[in-house]
């Protein structure tokens, strides 16, 4: 990657379409390359409430869209059918990927978690759906919370991963929080 490109992180989709739409609109404001999506694309999961706009086949066809920009990672809420329909890898546990000139580790955060770190410079995940930017032990850390099911009162978000670190970006694309490498 070179200087001022962008990096769309998304997490938490849950098969709404507002979360799908929501990746779609900050790709082209933000003006981003690739999206890092961090699991849990298509289906709610039992702790879930169906999202109010539930429609997985809806979100399907808006991420295959971005099949050849999006790295994705396998969320808790994955299934094998949902690679079948989906037309780039998702079941993948984590990715070790070279941005920015750093080791970046992508996980959906129930096997990786910010208490169990692999070796990298930067540690990306989702799961919890609640929005973070921090270091920890000198690793950037970053969740971009949930693009359609945020909990304990935060807005539905999304990340960005640049140059300078990771932003935590509401659905009105307004800077939520923010860390630097």
């Amino acid at each position: 990657m070179t200087n001022h490109e962008k990096i769309l992180v998304i997490s938490d989709i849950h098969g709404a379409l507002c979360g799908a739409s929501l990746m779609e609109e900050a790709l082209r404001v933000q003006e981003a390359q690739k999206i890092l999506c961090l699991g849990d694309i298509l289906y709610h999961g039992p702790r879930n409430d169906v999202p109010e706009d539930y429609a997985p086949k809806k979100v399907i066809g808006i991420m295959n869209r971005y099949k050849d920009i999006i790295i994705a990672v396998r969320g808790n809420c994955e299934a094998e059918v949902d690679q079948m329909v989906l037309e780039f890898p998702c079941m993948a546990d984590a990715n070790m990927l070279y941005l920015f000139g750093k080791k970046v580790c992508m996980s959906h955060g129930h096997i990786y978690s910010p208490a169990n770190i692999p070796s990298c410079d930067v540690f990306l995940y989702g799961h919890t759906h609640l929005p973070a930017a921090e270091k920890q032990n000198g690793i950037v850390i970053g969740n971009p919370g949930s693009a359609s099911l945020p909990k304990n009162g935060h807005p539905r978000s999304y990340g960005i991963l640049d140059e300078n670190g990771f932003r935590v970006m509401t659905s009105d694309h307004q800077e939520y929080m923010r860390v630097s490498y």
